[in-house]
């Protein structure tokens, strides 16, 4: 059992709770891209245990016949990066096999701007050579993206637009200040909406970069994602007419991603607080019992460093 505040933003230290979690939100629409935390394993047991359990957790997400469509989101770090790429390479190998068997979409996530290079390499090379249902995350604030994107426009997997990820950068290959990110994010929209044939996710609670999203797609299919725990009633609202995704996390490694959430969105920890004292009637929210609105961060979603 989770605190309150975690729980807003962590499923759960399992991958039942997981599920459990993804099972509701599928009754209202919302699809789940589940992730077990952790990342930067150091060692090769690590990262292998962690592979492992990716291939049980889409056995359990395909036996647990969900509404929609069901999807895993993995980190390069955590299957093996840092200690070898031919290591990573196999052990996403061995997931993404196991996910193609079970019809489950595997993202893969972005990480430091070091990781770039071997996670887009590896991600073409499985998306152009398998069946697998493969899709990989942009980070807007590198100033390379325009050009990865335009390298992976044709290829046959789904590209997942972030502004940015939770991680420093050295001056010179970045974005740094939030005009100039924004404007980065929009002209990324702009060129994938232009370029892209299959599906764009556009990962963001910024509503002017959503409502831009909409705007622009003009016949492209397009999916909305959303960090669990964050804009709820805008994830419902949305889901009524888009596709809508949602990042479910869980695990034992929760601690630092539940408190980097709670510090990133702090009406959302006051909620949580406050719900331990109110309780809520037929699963309204806080502001929708006590007539009130707390300010939510409405940053874009970052790629989900730990």
């Amino acid at each position: 059992m989770l605190p309150p505040v975690a729980n807003r933003f962590v499923a759960g230290k399992t991958a039942a709770e997981a599920i459990d979690h993804a099972r509701r939100q599928a009754k209202l629409g919302i699809d789940p891209m589940i992730n077990l935390l952790g990342s930067h394993h150091g060692d090769r047991a690590t990262a292998v245990a962690d592979a492992e359990e990716y291939c049980l957790l889409v056995e359990d997400l395909a036996a647990a016949d969900l509404d929609g469509q069901t999807a895993i989101s993995v980190k390069p770090t955590q299957l093996g990066l840092e200690c070898d790429e031919t290591l990573f390479r196999d052990l996403l190998a061995d997931v993404i096999e196991a996910a193609g068997v079970h019809d489950v979409f595997v993202w893969l996530d972005m990480e430091e701007h070091t990781t770039v290079d071997a996670t887009l390499d590896a991600y073409e090379e499985f998306a152009r050579t398998s069946d697998a249902r493969l899709g990989v995350c942009l980070q807007a604030d590198l100033e390379r993206t325009l050009d990865d994107l335009e390298r992976l426009a044709d290829v046959p997997g789904t590209l997942r637009l972030v502004k940015g990820g939770a991680y420093d950068r050295p001056t010179g290959i970045a974005y740094t200040t939030d005009p100039q990110v924004d404007r980065a994010y929009r002209r990324l929209l702009e060129r994938a909406f232009e370029t892209v044939e299959g599906t764009v996710a556009v990962a963001s609670h910024d509503p002017a970069m959503i409502e831009c999203a909409i705007d622009r797609a003009d016949g492209t299919d397009l999916e909305l994602q959303f960090l669990m725990g964050v804009r709820p009633r805008a994830q419902r609202t949305l889901a009524a007419e888009w596709d809508v995704r949602q990042f479910v996390p869980y695990g034992t490694r929760w601690k630092r991603w539940a408190i980097n959430r709670a510090k990133r969105n702090v009406g959302f920890t006051a909620r949580a607080v406050a719900e331990t004292v109110v309780p809520l009637r037929n699963g309204e929210t806080f502001e929708e019992e006590l007539g009130v609105s707390v300010p939510v961060s409405e940053s874009g979603l970052e790629s989900t460093g730990e």
